[in-house]
Formats: C-alpha cells, structure tokens, sequence
C-alpha cells in the first residue's frame, strides 16, 4: 500500500509539473477557490482571506491566507507551510544538529518558510553558532518581518543568523566543506515542486554537490511530505549515510506523517 501511494504521489506530481512546464504563470494564478484552500473549505463559519501573494522567480506564485489566527502558505492547491502545524519542521533541526558532533556550529538552512526550522536550529546550537538562511522567494522575508513576524520572534535579529535572498542551490554549490549541516526545507519533498529548477537538489548532482559542501561528519537534512524509497537509495548512492525517520502527524490539519532523511557524509572520504 505504501509503495502505491509513493506511485500516485510521483504520477500526481509528475502531472503538476507538466502543467506547469506548458503554462506555469497561468497555473499559478488561478483564482482562489476550494482546491486552493484545501482543509480551509472545511470551516465554512470562518472568514478565509487572501492576505499576499508572493511572486517565485522564474514564474508562479505563494499565497499567504488567513483563517482566524492561522496563516498558510499555499502553491497551487497545496500547503507548504502552515502556522498551526510546526513539529516536523522543527524536527528537522532538533534531529539533525543532536547529531552533529562537539564544535559542529555552521548550518545552512534552505527556506525560512514561517520560521519553525530556524527557531528549532536557534533552541539547539550554541551561542556561537553561525547559521545561513537562503529563501529564493524575497516576499518571504518580508512576511517574516511584517504579518508573520509574531511567529518568528526573535530569530532575525539573532546574531547568528544571515538571511540570503539566494536560491541554496547556488549557495550550496559555491562552498565547499563550508557547513557543518545542509536543513532544506524548499518543496513538500525531494522533487522540484515549487520551482522545477528545484529538481536539481535531489538529483544525483545535486546531491554529491551537497556531499561537497558539508565537512566530514556533517549532515544533510531533508524534510519530505511523503515517503521515497528512491530518494533514499539516491543518497546512499551519493556516498551518504542514510537514515530515514518518519514523523507522526499529530493534528486533524494534517492528512498523514512525514520522513525527515538525515544524511551523513562519513569522517574520512576514503570510506565512499
């Protein structure tokens, strides 16, 4: 049963992604409607409202809704992110950086999203950590600092943190042993859903860029809305150590669990 639903998830997706490849800014600005408020449509006694639109680079777009004190990022009819559901993203951190050893302190973090895997990555590292967050999407930081910033605190006046206005493929490509840890956090799981161009992260290349930008011993973490079998033999391939851990959904909000991979380069590259 679940390897069927990996097979409907990659046909549903593959679907999507031709759409968009034909018509990508006509998809994306559709008119808002049920499919676009997805779980929202089932509390009709509650205002839905279309607070922003944040245009992606190379085409189509994230809506920012609201429903009573809870906002949701949505890509077509799919939430990426969501105010009253926080814990796999933060699981994201807390799982990757306890598993860093003693004096692992950079991380790159790609997606600031609403904040929940910075503030988890914040909880974790020590005070002189250094953490780098690349968000494609320059909206997305003004969120952060404007209607969503009650949910991110603190953490962009933190110290430790920079945020780039950068798509983290680049960045990832430009370092080389540069991060102690690699969170991304940029799609609802290892395929380039939000931007096709995204596709390049988990590929084979991508993924042995990831290898050569992290130290020996780091950690690449990858949050996914679904189980992937492939995806987890990809970076086995790649000369990672795998582990895939699946988190429990824990509200009605969500419709099923979701897999954290947490992918280690080995000490001595000898080993791959």
């Amino acid at each position: 049963m679940a390897q069927l639903r990996t097979a409907n998830k990659r046909h549903d997706r593959a679907i999507d992604k031709a759409r968009r490849l034909s018509a990508p800014v006509a998809v994306a600005r559709a008119t808002p409607g049920a499919a676009l408020i997805g779980s929202y449509a089932a509390m009709p006694d509650e205002r839905i409202e279309l607070v922003d639109v944040a245009p992606i680079p190379g085409g189509g777009e994230l809506r920012l809704l609201r429903r009573g004190d809870d906002y949701s990022i949505r890509f077509l009819g799919d939430e990426l992110m969501g105010s009253q559901v926080q814990h796999s993203e933060q699981a994201l951190s807390t799982l990757t950086c306890a598993r860093l050893g003693p004096g692992r302190r950079r991380v790159l973090i790609g997606g600031l999203g609403m904040g929940f895997t910075l503030g988890a990555a914040l909880e974790t590292l020590p005070g002189d950590a250094e953490v780098v967050v690349a968000e494609l999407v320059p909206k997305i930081v003004e969120w952060a600092g404007g209607i969503l910033s009650h949910l991110f605190g603190g953490h962009l006046a933190d110290p430790r943190v920079t945020v780039r206005i950068a798509d983290v493929h680049d960045v990832i490509v430009a370092e080389t042993e540069g991060f102690d840890a690699i969170l991304l956090d940029v799609d609802n799981g290892p395929d380039g859903m939000i931007s096709l161009a995204n596709d390049r992260l988990y590929c084979n290349w991508g993924l042995r860029a990831a290898f050569a930008a992290l130290r020996p011993g780091g950690i690449l973490g990858i949050w996914s809305g679904y189980s992937d079998a492939d995806f987890t033999t990809r970076l086995d391939l790649a000369g990672f150590g795998v582990e895939a851990i699946n988190i429990q959904a824990i509200s009605e909000e969500e419709d099923e669990g979701y897999t954290i991979w947490l992918a280690t380069r080995p000490l001595s590259v000898d080993t791959i």
